[in-house]
């Protein structure tokens, strides 16, 4: 049974934070394009995978309920939960980003949007590495 949560964590972990990772880095691009379209498409992608990533916090948090109580779980938990409103956040302002490039004025780029975007998409990824680290090098197995 641990065996098949270790897969479901790992599997989770690879095909959601990749692309909630993936689309969060490409947003801020393609509002400068004021390409609506893929902005759509990237926010629709941002909401999917941002919502499955849950799975990986849900199968982390059974497969490490014996050590529930070590400072690398801990931490890690508190990372995700905290990567976890940031992408909320980042969710809103591509909703925001969308509304505002859909209005079709010349002088409004959305460039709000943009640098938070960038910059809370690359505190998400910086995030995502130190979870990685404390999973590797902090789990006492």
């Amino acid at each position: 049974m641990t065996d098949l949560l270790l897969w479901l964590h790992i599997g989770f972990a690879i095909f959601t934070l990749g692309p909630v990772t993936a689309a969060t880095m490409s947003t801020p691009r393609f509002i400068r394009a004021k390409d609506v379209n893929v902005l759509r498409y990237l926010h629709k992608t941002t909401r999917i995978y941002a919502i499955a990533a849950i799975g990986v916090f849900l199968f982390g948090l059974i497969l490490g309920r014996e050590y529930l109580g070590k400072p690398y779980l801990s931490i890690s938990m508190t990372l995700f939960i905290v990567a976890a409103v940031l992408l909320v956040i980042i969710d809103r302002d591509q909703i925001t980003a969308i509304r505002v490039l859909g209005n079709e004025n010349p002088d409004d780029g959305a460039k709000l949007q943009t640098g938070r975007i960038a910059m809370l998409a690359g505190i998400v990824t910086l995030i995502w590495m130190v979870i990685l680290a404390l999973m590797v090098w902090g789990n006492p197995a």
